[in-house]
């Protein structure tokens, strides 16, 4: 049953009429192995792994080779099958970053796995087998930071509500809506599995309304799941639809639209009762707990000013410089190309001639977006209230820059600069081209550190 419900989130943009999406929307995910992959240690920033394994040494596709050293790090997986070559430094989107580089020697044979085409009997699966194989398989968040999965569902909060954001609201990206049209009977499966994990008593898996096919095909399996008899009255999994805004995809935004409530300042979706996990993890999750198969693969969108737009499934550690050439190469000379989508994406390279490395895919790499450049001057702020209008964490985006130019830190923290989401949307809406998200992430930041030494010096 779907149910449709009015977005309740202040502010948000629209910014896109859609022709941006179909650009790759329909086009179905291909498979993509490459000779080499360069795994990085770090799959999210400040997600550090202790590489485990020297060069020389031969993997197997799913096999351990880095254990977390870090708050932010999940395990991480041999995603070919051969040979490790070196293990090193390499270059990443400005950063220095060791790496595990792997040459495939072996092909990947695909799964075959009856979850993937039909509902699946959870019932003799224990929570504590389901967040074992949460931590086990390295699941994260593959939709934003890149969070560890199996730090949220070993909350110790009531949790009453677990939301499964295939909002994918931001422009251009499609992997989302691919998975969930091609791979919707593992996609349940995985939901009703994290809503075992989470102890909520409902799950939501949540689509913008302009995604109506997907929307259409999970109704069609849960329905489906239900009458069969295999998936329990107590598993109750409803889809949401939601007007297309951006953000709908945020986190506290889509808790704020389909439960009413507001996460706290300073606090986790967990304070709010929630847990939200992207539509890609809870696929990932049925791959490792009922296929054995841990995160070392996913889809990647690769769209914008590309010869062939489309959506690829990639091994973690895919070359971003080999997936655009897969897509026939970039199409303008004078170019910006960008990790992710175009309102929270860092710009990796500008005027990409398809010679030099970019960045190597990890498990939160949504996309990779190639937009024409474009020139423009920062303008005096004519104080239009846009940014504030516009600000779906309810902030004053124009006088929080202010104080952070002036270093007036205790100004950022009374504007609660510390609650910035950096969804990009002030910048979207000025109309004086300030880098408004910039500085008051910056500020953000600032103030954050701020309130980090000061509970030291308490404690």
């Amino acid at each position: 049953m779907q149910k449709k419900r009015k977005s309740v989130f202040p502010g948000g943009v629209h910014p896109t009429d859609g022709s941006d999406k179909a650009l790759s929307m329909d086009a179905a995910v291909q498979q993509y192995w490459p000779k080499t992959v360069t795994i990085l240690s770090e799959q999210s920033f400040g997600g550090r792994c202790r590489i485990l394994v020297q060069p020389g040494d031969t993997v197997e596709e799913g096999q351990l080779i880095g254990e977390p050293e870090a708050f932010m790090a999940a395990p991480l997986h041999a995603s070919v099958s051969g040979k490790v070559l070196d293990v090193k430094e390499v270059a990443s989107q400005g950063r220095s970053v060791l790496a595990c580089i792997v040459q495939k020697e072996k092909e990947h044979e695909e799964s075959k796995a009856a979850y993937r085409t039909e509902a699946a009997d959870i019932s003799g699966i224990s929570r504590e087998e389901i967040l074992a194989g949460i931590r086990d398989g390295g699941l994260t968040g593959m939709g934003g930071a890149g969070f560890p999965t199996h730090k949220k569902y070993e909350t110790d909060k009531p949790i009453d509500a677990l939301l499964i954001n295939g909002a994918e609201c931001e422009p251009y990206l499609t992997c989302d809506y691919r998975l969930m049209l091609e791979e919707g009977y593992a996609l349940v499966n995985g939901v009703r599995l994290l809503l075992k994990g989470s102890g909520a008593k409902h799950a939501y898996i949540c689509l913008e309304d302009n995604k109506p096919q997907a929307a259409e095909n999970l109704s069609r399996i849960l329905e489906e799941a239900r009458k069969s008899g295999v998936m329990k009255a107590e598993e109750q999994v409803e889809i949401r639809v939601l007007p297309t805004k951006y953000p709908q995809g945020g986190e506290r935004q889509l808790i704020q639209a389909v439960t009413g409530r507001e996460v706290p300042m300073g606090g986790l979706p967990a304070d709010a009762g929630a847990i939200v996990s992207n539509v890609g993890t809870a696929r990932a999750a049925a791959d490792m707990i009922l296929g054995g198969m841990p995160l070392y693969r996913r889809i990647v969108t690769v769209t914008g000013c590309v010869e062939k737009p489309g959506n690829y499934l990639v091994p973690i550690g895919t070359s971003a410089k080999e997936l655009l050439k897969l897509a026939g190469g970039v199409t303008v000379p004078q170019n910006r190309v960008i990790a992710g989508g175009p309102m929270t994406g860092p710009c990796v390279a500008s005027d990409w001639n398809g010679e030099d490395e970019l960045f190597y895919v990890t498990k939160n790499t949504s996309g990779i977006l190639v937009l024409p450049d474009s020139a423009y001057e920062e303008q005096p702020c004519i104080r239009c209230g846009g940014c504030e209008n516009a600000c779906p964490a309810g902030l004053s985006p124009w006088q929080i820059d202010f104080a952070f130019q002036e270093e007036d830190y205790d100004l950022c923290e009374k504007l609660y600069a510390s609650e910035c989401i950096a969804c990009g949307c002030c910048s979207y809406i000025c109309p004086a081209k300030r880098e408004l998200t910039v500085r008051t992430r910056m500020a953000r930041d600032a103030v954050k550190q701020r309130m980090r030494e000061r509970a030291v010096k308490k404690a």
